[in-house]
């Protein structure tokens, strides 16, 4: 089951974010975990009982979305590797595998649209972005 794409955040990002903070602040020696690590992984819990692979950002308690808020902030903003063929008149881009609007809108999106849309062009990996240097040199 699925949420829509722009307004959810998948699973695999709160257990990417699960790791960041795991890595961040690490249990002490009562094993007490930190309370960002606590609220991700009560929304995994949940998504995984449920059998969700995505859920509404309005649906994320406070204390989770902060904590997925600030494993973003150490993410790569943007797909762009500086070949746009938008630019040219393509409807998606060869270098990123955004959409015109994708790339025209970028800066009006919000953290979790961007990450949906990382999200997409990482499973279609069709752009150079997502290819060997010695495909992109036809070698």
């Amino acid at each position: 089951m699925s949420c829509t794409t722009e307004t959810s955040i998948h699973i695999t990002d709160i257990e990417a974010a699960i790791n960041h903070w795991r890595l961040r602040a690490p249990a002490d020696a009562g094993a007490a975990l930190a309370d960002e690590l606590i609220a991700l992984a009560e929304v995994y819990a949940r998504m995984v009982y449920q059998r969700l692979d995505a859920i509404a950002e309005d649906a994320m308690p406070p204390d989770a979305l902060f904590a997925w808020l600030e494993w973003y902030e150490t993410t790569m903003d943007t797909p762009c590797i500086a070949i746009c063929s938008t630019s040219q008149g393509d409807a998606t881009c060869k270098g990123c595998g955004r959409t015109f609007g994708e790339v025209q809108n970028w800066l009006e999106f919000t953290p979790v649209q961007k990450r949906a849309v990382w999200r997409r062009i990482t499973i279609e990996a069709t752009a150079l972005r997502f290819t060997r240097y010695k495909e992109r040199a036809g070698g």
